[in-house]
């Protein structure tokens, strides 16, 4: 049937075959002109997560912190020096101008509670700032330095860094498509689901994706905008920008840099390579042009459905490259090896040969490929689960557009004197022969020694997720997130929600003043009970305690600051009540509100997290927490949970793993079951799934010993890898049969056989990916480079695997007998 296709079509019509599909990919550039990138967070987060419904229920309730920017601001003259004052007032002007910022905040703008009077009651009623005419400015320094609520948070301890908040402004109707997206979506997907379910979920998909990419766009603008003002300043001192705004507009920024500069990098490293390889023109035009309408034309698939590139799936160009490649070089080696065999057959018949003796192990090897990525799919994240799909649906494309293509091309194409040196000056894959023939010992040797090198290494892995570590040292962003993380309190948010049992102080607690006005439920100072105000501080100095968590902020912060103001006395009730009543709104938003709801009965601890430190375990931590916090905040108190970005993307991270790394059994049996047929040997299939998952687990290893940490983009490596090393395998095997077969049941004599036909292709495939994927190395996002590095690694354990472990094996133990 094959046959017929090729002889009847493709081979008789080339021209028409080639107008057709070119035809189709121009159709498809429309929509790959579509493809659009996503960075931001809800592409990290898991779909049914319980703590991202909670976290987005606490947020209607306090301030969430994702619409606020940081700039941290290291001044060349004294923090509290006329410049540097009259400084950070023109940068808050200049930034308050910006059509999006709602308020800017910096250290004039704060209450200066240590400043005046030490009397509560005048305090609340004449706030100091260091804009009143009669601040005591030694004062104000050492409050800054010393205050919990300002040292490390608006300051750093050095008095040299502060920081400018600047807060955008709320965007109601984002929040309400968002809910209104979540919602149909819920009804669309549970069972009994009716049509308008389903029209309802797309209409309100369509109606948030326009909202949003109308908002990302503003975004963005608003980030240079606020770039723009501190250039104008640069002679002031040190500036950086902060905030998961500007680490998604930058992340969306590197994610396309790397899709641009080096995708047309790859390409260009590939041309030369096939260029040393083969010396002949058609030999690097044909692959690359068969990849690149691949690559278009997945392109097109993925934006006519509406699939976005993210984070994670940003490396698909490359992915997609490496399996395109592997598939044209096996038909251009199986070509060249019949046309040296045959000189004096016909082109069309060493096409058609060379084309049909390809496609039985190609499809099996993209089959299975295709289902390694689907793995992928057994996620929670859409984002991965999405990679899946298009590395499905990509390398589809490639097989169907290669085996038309190809033949296509070639027919068209006279026959030429092939230009064989590089094969004879560089045989590797015979000197691998030899290795295999001579040094069998030492191969299983090896072998054994991968499997103690990978059993050890899996166990330093860490499963962790460090947005500083995302980007070089060099790059701006780094710096910034550096600068906060180590000067202003941290960078990664997370929040502790505690709520009380009742509202009401039981009769033991209440003083006679209390008792008078019992009646009043909804009196502050019948809130601010001990047992409110004792959890409020033991839960502080918890966090406060803990060496990876920087600033801490709550109503211990103002318990602690009213101490200080009492000289050592505690702030009681009554005190507390006449803060929370008397002071001015726009300071009661800054050191109240967001840790109090009196409606809600509840207190708010926000913290942020030392990013940056190598010994932070972040999923340790928060088990840690949640135990410990159990001895403070008992039953009879009240409930705590955890919330805030660290604990939603450790939740991604932790799904991420159980999916990924623990399904690796299912996808390795999987692949079992599929080679007994096609091997005809149980014996076979074993050896082809152990010369796989050796090499494969070496990498796992590396990482280890490496101290490279599974996050988001390398855990997917796991799928990658186990779908990229059945190819060599499978080819090898196909081949090996074959040779096995006219040497007469010789093995040695068919591995060498084998080795010289089969093993250039292998060879080719890993050398010309390789040195593409090296050049990944020179980008500024370092979940690129540990792509490109882990890339390369598991391109070559495989190939060595598939070149001496799989043969050896072959030999030693015989499957398809004598």
């Amino acid at each position: 049937m094959l046959k017929k296709l090729y002889d009847g079509l493709i081979l008789k019509y080339p021209i028409i075959v080639l107008a057709v599909l070119f035809a189709i990919v121009a159709s498809l550039t429309f929509w790959a002109a579509k493809l659009e990138v996503d960075a931001s967070a809800e592409t990290l987060l898991l779909e049914d997560d319980t703590d991202l419904q909670f976290m987005r229920e606490t947020s209607e309730r306090y301030p969430s912190g994702l619409d606020m920017t940081i700039i941290s601001f290291a001044p060349k003259e004294d923090i509290l020096s006329p410049n540097t004052l009259r400084a950070i007032d023109e940068i808050s002007k200049d930034l308050k101008k910006i059509e999006r910022v709602g308020s800017v905040m910096s250290i004039l703008d704060v209450p200066l509670l240590e400043n005046g009077s030490s009397a509560i009651k005048e305090l609340v009623n004449d706030v100091t700032t260091l804009q009143s005419p009669y601040v005591n400015l030694e004062k104000a320094r050492v409050e800054l330095l010393t205050s919990p609520i300002y040292s490390e948070n608006i300051v750093s301890r050095d008095l040299k860094t502060t920081a400018i908040v600047v807060m955008l402004k709320s965007n109601d109707i984002y929040t309400e498509l968002l809910e209104k997206r979540n919602n149909t979506r819920d009804r669309a997907e549970a069972k009994g689901a009716t049509k308008e379910d389903k029209e309802a979920f797309k209409l309100a998909s369509s109606e948030f994706k326009k909202h949003r990419d109308e908002l990302r766009i503003k975004e963005r603008q608003t980030i240079d905008d606020i770039r723009a003002v501190l250039k104008k300043y640069e002679n002031e001192g040190k500036l950086f920008v902060g905030g998961v705004n500007m680490i998604a507009v930058d992340m969306i920024r590197f994610v396309k840099s790397d899709l641009v500069y080096f995708g047309t990098a790859l390409f260009i490293l590939l041309a030369f390579t096939l260029w040393v390889i083969f010396r002949q023109l058609r030999y690097v035009v044909l692959p690359l042009l068969i990849c690149a309408l691949s690559i278009v034309s997945t392109a097109g698939i993925l934006g006519f459905f509406g699939w976005e590139v993210t984070v994670i799936s940003s490396n698909f160009v490359a992915l997609q490259l490496i399996l395109t490649i592997s598939i044209i070089l096996h038909l251009i080696v199986r070509y060249r090896e019949l046309a040296s065999k045959y000189p004096k057959v016909p082109q069309k018949e060493l096409v058609l040969l060379a084309t049909l003796s390809k496609a039985n192990p190609s499809f099996f090897a993209v089959f299975t490929t295709i289902i390694g990525f689907l793995s992928l799919m057994l996620s929670n994240i859409k984002p991965v689960i999405n990679l899946g799909w298009m590395m499905a649906s990509g390398i589809t494309m490639s097989l169907i557009i290669a085996f038309a293509a190809f033949p296509a091309i070639l027919v068209l194409l006279p026959k030429k004197q092939l230009y064989t040196k590089f094969e004879k000056e560089f045989a590797f894959s015979s000197f691998c022969a030899k290795i295999v023939d001579k040094h069998g010992i030492a191969v299983v040797t090896t072998a054994v020694c991968m499997i103690i090198f990978t059993l050890i290494g899996v166990q330093k892995i860490r499963v962790e997720n460090s947005f500083i570590n995302y980007f070089k040292p060099s790059t701006q962003i780094y710096q910034g997130m550096q600068n906060i993380d180590q000067n202003l309190g941290g960078t990664t948010p997370m929040d502790l929600i505690v709520n009380f049992n009742t509202q009401k102080a039981s009769a033991d607690e209440e003083d006679d003043f209390e008792k008078e006005f019992a009646e009043d439920k909804n009196d502050p100072k019948y809130w601010f009970t001990p047992k409110v105000t004792s959890a409020a501080l033991k839960v502080h100095d918890y966090f406060d305690n803990n060496e990876f968590i920087g600033k801490v902020q709550s109503l211990g912060t103002l318990l602690k600051v009213g101490e200080r103001l009492n000289n050592g006395r505690a702030l009681d009730n009554f005190e507390l009540a006449l803060i929370y009543t008397q002071l001015p709104v726009s300071y009661k938003d800054m050191i109240l509100s967001p840790y109090i709801n009196i409606e809600h009965n509840e207190l708010r601890f926000t913290m942020r997290l030392i990013d940056s430190d190598p010994r932070l375990k972040r999923n340790e931590l928060i088990q840690k927490a949640n135990e410990d916090l159990k001895e403070i905040i008992t039953p009879d108190i009240g409930t705590f949970r955890l919330s805030g970005a660290m604990v939603l993307y450790n939740n991604m991270l932790q799904s991420l793993f159980k999916s990924q790394i623990l399904t690796l059994g299912a996808v390795a049996l999987v692949f079992l079951i599929i080679f007994i047929p096609l091997f005809g040997s149980i014996k076979a299939s074993l050896i082809a799934v152990a010369s796989n998952l050796i090499p494969m687990g070496v990498v796992f290893g590396f990482m280890g010993f490496a101290g490279i940490p599974l996050d988001m983009m390398t855990i997917t490596i796991a799928a990658i890898s186990i779908g990229m090393g059945v190819d060599n395998v499978i080819h090898y095997i196909h081949r090996f049969k074959e040779e096995l077969r006219l040497s007469g049941g010789d093995y040695t004599k068919a591995m060498y056989n084998s080795h010289n036909s089969i093993g250039y292709a292998m060879y080719y495939t890993t050398v010309a990916t390789a040195l593409g994927f090296g050049v990944l190395v020179f980008s500024n996002f370092m979940p690129t480079i540990y792509f490109g590095v882990l890339t390369v690694a598991v391109m070559i354990m495989v190939f060595f695997g598939a070149i001496v472990l799989l043969p050896r094996l072959l030999i030693t133990f015989k499957p398809f007998g004598s």
